[in-house]
């Protein structure tokens, strides 16, 4: 194989637990591995990124690597990590998901490239025929209540109540790599560490169904030094699909990491070797300040995750934003989505051009059109206070907003203060 492909999971602090002779394996043969994703919704979001990354770095040591969507296992619920029962998606809503899914993911794997081509694959496809009797005779009889109830993520939930649908997620998935092992040679399966007892049920399928062997190692949940949940801002989540997610608030998410997180984040989220990490380490210690990781850690994941052009996108949009330098004409070199995408979260009325046209009083603009502000009132005292700028110049009380106003044909910038902005869309 072109690298020990466990020794760079280690390094990089992506290895968690491991059943033994998974790694000597994988350094005597091209090895068959599968990593599953709930189709939970129509979009992966950036915790996927991890066991997205562990397709990736397999495929690049020159073993093959499957994506499973659990069209199947997501109508049931992994009770793993959950405290109570999660709601049941529709098959129309699960389909949709699941397609979602699918077309992220072709994004990150080489689907052409030989023996190594990876493989997509959706476990309705050998579930939707099972019948509930074939499924507890031919999987169920395999496995003792025992055995399942002693699993961290059932043992969790007894005292509160779990129920038979949930229960029953584990042999869902172990059988989901028994029929892999089955029809495709998949030997591995990897996931996040919630997923050992899953994954472990599913090695022991495979032991007493075929006599066989599999094999499975976990990566660490990831964390945030402040304790704070990963992936989560005052926003929401950080998704992958650049609809939900710009590619500038993606950006942001990484570049704003704090420095206890960002070694941590670029060792998981780039393929930078380590040498490369720790010369970046280094710099960044000297001045961290500059914020040289996490500049380098926010491109390298915005280019893999949507494209170079959405990463010059994103760092020309944040060069002019947090410029305290830049002025309107800078504000103009960009589109109206980079405004509205850099803007997001920032109060917004819209206009018609109409009124715009015939001229929009700068205290309207703040307060009877808008409500950016209370009253009338406050907008007068807060422009004579010269806290009040239109596209980034102080105005006064007698100012008119018109059509020269415009940035791009349709946006006006209001701001109070340093840091309260407001956007006027003109429709």
């Amino acid at each position: 194989m072109p690298k020990n492909f466990v020794e760079e999971l280690r390094w990089r602090g992506m290895l968690q637990d491991i059943m033994p002779g998974t790694e000597e394996l994988l350094e005597k043969e091209m090895v068959t591995g599968y990593v599953g994703f709930d189709p939970t919704a129509d979009s992966l979001h950036v915790g996927s990124m991890i066991p997205i990354l562990l397709l990736m770095h397999l495929q690049r040591a020159g073993h093959r690597p499957i994506a499973l969507v659990g069209g199947a296992t997501g109508m049931v619920g992994d009770p793993s990590g959950k405290s109570d029962e999660r709601n049941l998606l529709d098959e129309e809503t699960l389909s949709k998901n699941v397609a979602g899914v699918r077309a992220q993911l072709e994004r990150f794997l080489d689907f052409d490239c030989g023996d190594n081509s990876a493989v997509m694959t959706n476990n309705y496809d050998w579930m939707k025929d099972f019948s509930f009797i074939e499924f507890i005779r031919d999987v169920g009889k395999h496995l003792t209540v025992n055995y399942m109830a002693a699993k961290d993520s059932v043992k969790k939930r007894i005292e509160t109540g779990i129920s038979f649908t949930e229960f029953s997620y584990q042999l869902l998935q172990g059988n989901d790599f028994l029929h892999l092992y089955n029809e495709m040679g998949c030997k591995l399966q990897m996931g996040g560490s919630d997923q050992w007892g899953n994954i472990t049920t599913g090695t022991e399928l495979i032991r007493r169904k075929t006599g066989g062997e599999g094999f499975a190692f976990t990566c660490p949940l990831m964390t945030k030094a402040d304790g704070g949940k990963f992936g989560k801002t005052e926003s929401g989540t950080i998704w992958l699909d650049p609809k939900r997610t710009s590619p500038f608030e993606f950006y942001q998410f990484w570049f704003n990491a704090s420095d206890s997180d960002a070694g941590k984040y670029i060792r998981t989220f780039t393929f930078l070797d380590k040498d490369t990490i720790e010369n970046l380490e280094a710099e960044h210690a000297e001045a961290p300040h500059l914020r040289v990781l996490q500049k380098r850690l926010a491109a390298e994941i915005t280019k893999m995750v949507h494209s170079e052009e959405a990463l010059d996108s994103a760092l020309r949009t944040t060069e002019i934003l947090f410029n305290k330098k830049s002025t309107i004409d800078d504000l103009k070199k960009l589109t109206h989505q980079e405004i509205l995408d850099g803007f997001a979260g920032v109060p917004q009325a819209k206009i018609t051009k109409a009124e715009i046209e015939a001229g929009l009083g700068i205290i309207d603009a703040l307060s009877a059109k808008t409500g950016f502000l209370s009253s009338n009132g406050e907008a007068r005292r807060e422009i004579k206070g010269n806290a009040i700028s239109v596209n980034k110049a102080k105005v006064k009380e007698d100012y008119i907003i018109t059509s020269e106003d415009l940035i791009n044909d349709s946006i006006v910038l209001l701001g109070k203060g340093k840091k309260n902005n407001y956007i006027l869309i003109v429709e």
